[in-house]
């Protein structure tokens, strides 16, 4: 099969049927074999009577109904389980995504060699209290994973099959998923201008706190595939920096204050400087920060993913 289609869906019954109606135009054209995953998240409309109905006149076209809300990224991890395709794009349900893009991506991942390709909104039809925004997070991401993408968070992408294979998708880090393939060792990662259509029915589906927890989100995911394996690494040098720095500052202190007993001079009791505070404080905090590293060295040997390696080939 050269292509599955994956699209999360939350009450979309409207733009369903124009979205499946035009991506089977697109395939026949281009002669594809396909198929089309529609995943139904927990919708309270009529989207998964729509999705019974369209199956019912195209075998190609596939559903999954969650008995609830559980996000994008639950969507897209169950349905890269299920895929067949050669190649895998995912789309918005909100007909915002173009289904002509699906071409030119297939091409990048099959003729061109790209692992993952991510569609670039160039020219958006937002309102600036969301491209804005937009902007700074897609800058804040570049410059954390070192990838220069400029829309990663995109609806449209295109991947190899062993991509969605080898990676797994949770909590909302649908929007880092370039990140999560580069650390599973698909770094040919390129980008590709896309169109972007204003939205035709309903109102989109998320607010502004999305840009909150998808910064919350860009540490977490910096963190864990910096150092999710060797949390030593980060919090030892830490603490041990920090208990280095506030053990000099005491001695220090605490070497004056002798010099000045034995020498008759008069000097400010220890207790009463501010900088045995700030020395003491240094190596409390040094310490536990070195007892954090340690505790997560030992979870993460003890992890049943620790010998969990990605390999590509084998004679």
């Amino acid at each position: 099969m050269d292509i599955s289609v994956v699209i999360p869906l939350f009450n979309e019954e409207e733009s369903i049927p124009e979205l499946c109606s035009w991506i089977q135009k697109v395939m026949k054209d281009n002669n594809f074999s396909y198929e089309v995953l529609l995943i139904d998240d927990g919708s309270k409309d009529k989207s998964w009577n729509v999705i019974e109905k369209l199956n019912s006149k195209n075998s190609n076209l596939k559903g999954i109904k969650f008995r609830r809300n559980y996000g994008k990224s639950a969507a897209l991890n169950v349905a890269f389980s299920k895929t067949k395709g050669d190649v895998v794009i995912t789309m918005d349900a909100d007909l915002q995504d173009s289904p002509d893009e699906i071409p030119k991506l297939y091409k990048m991942i099959i003729s061109n060699g790209y692992d993952l390709v991510s569609g670039w909104k160039q020219k958006r039809y937002d309102p600036i209290s969301k491209t804005l925004p937009t902007k700074l997070f897609n800058w804040a991401a570049r410059k954390a994973s070192g990838i220069n993408l400029h829309d990663f968070n995109c609806g449209l992408k295109s991947y190899k099959n062993t991509v969605v294979k080898s990676i797994e998708v949770h909590g909302e880090m649908h929007r880092y998923i370039p990140v999560i393939a580069k650390w599973a060792g698909f770094s040919n990662i390129g980008e590709k201008v896309v169109v972007h259509q204003a939205r035709k029915y309903g109102v989109t589906k998320f607010g502004l706190e999305r840009f909150v927890n998808g910064f919350l989100d860009l540490m977490t995911i910096t963190f864990v595939t910096r150092f999710g394996k060797k949390p030593m690494h980060f919090f030892g040098v830490i603490g041990t920096l920090m208990f280095v720095l506030g053990f000099g500052l005491f001695t220090y202190i605490g070497g004056y204050k002798l010099y000045a007993m034995l020498n008759s001079i008069k000097a400010e009791n220890i207790a009463n400087m501010s900088g045995f505070y700030i020395a003491l404080t240094s190596m409390v905090i040094g310490v536990q920060l070195f007892l954090a590293g340690f505790i997560g060295e030992l979870i993460s040997r003890n992890a049943q993913d620790r010998n969990n390696y990605q390999i590509e080939k084998e004679l």
